[in-house]
């Protein structure tokens, strides 16, 4: 199953929020100076999305591909402040690339990722959550928000 969580990493968020951003910079007419502080951006991103892949390894028994869910609900770490944070920590990737680039253009692409994010869990990720599991997902979804992190007391504290 590594090899499987680590294929779907690599292919998934790697392509969206490491190997897209540079690409895209290349072609910007726009882009200017470099930024250094993007890379602290981009390191928090890669942190969140790093754990998030790791809780849905040894918590939900999966991998974040469609292809290969997790087979337990994981509400763990991150995912006791906000339901979707590894679409979270590809956004902040993605944002410090732009920061780091100084391109205007990785802005739209950012647009365009944070819209197809939100299209896939309202439209695909949330029925079929509630589809497989239920009440637990019921509750957790009554319990946490969706995009943006609660302040306070985690779930079950």
């Amino acid at each position: 199953m590594f090899a499987r969580a680590l294929f779907a990493f690599l292919v998934l968020p790697g392509l969206a929020a490491v190997a897209a951003p540079p690409l895209i910079s290349r072609i910007d007419p726009w882009r200017g100076q470099t930024c250094l502080p993007g890379l602290i951006v981009m390191c928090v991103g890669a942190f969140v999305l790093l754990w998030c892949v790791r809780d849905f390894y040894v918590s939900g028994k999966g991998t974040l591909a469609p292809w290969d869910p997790p087979k337990h609900l994981v509400i763990v770490g991150l995912y006791r402040w906000v339901r979707n944070p590894m679409y979270v920590g590809v956004l902040l990737l993605v944002v410090g690339w732009t920061l780091y680039l100084g391109s205007p253009l990785l802005v739209a692409y950012l647009i365009l990722l944070a819209l197809g994010f939100h299209l896939r869990v309202v439209l695909h990720e949330e029925p079929w959550l509630d589809t497989r599991f239920e009440h637990q997902w019921r509750n957790y979804r009554a319990a946490v928000p969706r995009w943006i992190p609660r302040l306070g007391l985690a779930q079950g504290e």
